[in-house]
């Protein structure tokens, strides 16, 4: 393997189908996890009480389409994310073997933050498009008229103009395409990467826990003169490994979740930043809000990264460009 030169193309085919079919499987319960993550008490009253709550009202409110709601501009970003952020992590542990091919675990953990590092250029705005259209929903249920919620990341305060524009694009259907462009119209990319600090304090570390534990994991699996484990055993240390590492970030994915959000009800909560948001919910809904979706983040997460996994073991990139799997 050491005098192999690692296929970028092939990566990004299986990066994107991977991306592609796991959002698919998954998508109404990362719709689930953002409703239950943004919503706030009120007066000892939370709209949903569990996942199940949410999901059943969702689906007798919105319908079938509810459940998919952003899921136009996931699937059609994380085909570049997912592609970025497992062939960014193939190509950094390809470059930092060792002479004799050996990887030491603080270089699988840098080249897990690398990966993690790339992909933020599509994951921060795909993000806050995606929270934006998928919690929309809740808003409306309350029966009070949207608010603009303060910036963060890094973003400042919104300007009147945007604020106008927002609340005059109230009444009509929301979608990705208005809400990037009115935002990068009024703001610029500050505007479109809205909790891009947020974003890199989650997925740098999750990909640090992830890459290097699924890389053990799968090891475990492998039999003498194989160059991988079986399929089922790649899908379990993946499923296992992304359930591991969501578990351990979800904290920052609420506070990034409630700093992407760009409309909220009356009432409710806005926050300046990373600190300003972690403290407004440590002070008014106590430490247990920071694991508020976190069930459902683990059904989205392992089976997504389960499946990522399989789609790297059949080796569809290879197969589809006609060249020897790769394995690192």
């Amino acid at each position: 393997m050491a005098d192999k030169e690692i296929s970028l193309p092939a990566k990004l085919i299986n990066g994107a189908v991977a991306g592609v079919v796991g959002v698919s499987c998954v998508f109404p319960i990362d719709l689930v996890k953002t409703r239950l993550q943004n919503q706030e008490s009120k007066d000892g009253q939370k709209m949903y009480k569990n996942m199940r709550d949410c999901f059943v009202k969702t689906f007798r409110k919105e319908g079938f389409r509810g459940m998919y709601k952003g899921a136009g501009v996931n699937l059609v970003l994380i085909t570049p994310e997912k592609a970025i952020k497992l062939t960014a992590n193939d190509y950094f542990r390809f470059y930092l073997r060792s002479d004799k091919g050996h990887l030491p675990l603080y270089r699988e953990m840098l080249a897990g933050g690398g990966a993690g590092l790339c992909q933020m250029i599509v994951t921060s705005p795909m993000e806050m498009l995606k929270i934006t259209l998928q919690d929309a929903g809740r808003i409306s249920t309350t029966g009070q008229g949207p608010q603009l919620s303060s910036a963060g990341g890094l973003s400042a305060a919104p300007s009147r103009a945007f604020s106008a524009v927002a609340m005059a694009a109230t009444p009509q259907r929301m979608s990705a395409l208005r809400i990037a462009y009115d935002l990068f119209r009024t703001k610029g990319l500050s505007g479109v990467y809205r909790g891009a600090g947020a974003t890199l304090l989650r997925d740098i570390p999750f990909s640090m826990i992830y890459f290097p534990l699924f890389a053990h994991l799968n090891h475990l699996g492998k039999s003498e003169g194989s160059p991988t484990s079986p399929f089922y055993w790649s899908f379990s240390s993946g499923c296992l490994a992304g359930c591991i590492s969501s578990v351990m970030v979800n904290p920052m994915d609420v506070v990034k979740t409630r700093i992407q959000v760009l409309k909220r009800a009356q009432g409710e909560q806005t926050y300046n930043g990373v600190v300003d948001c972690a403290r407004k919910i440590l002070v008014a809904e106590g430490p247990s809000a920071f694991m508020k979706g976190a069930w459902c983040r683990v059904l989205v997460i392992a089976p997504l990264f389960g499946i990522a996994q399989m789609v790297y073991y059949f080796g569809v990139g290879e197969y589809v460009l006609g060249i020897e799997r790769q394995y690192y």
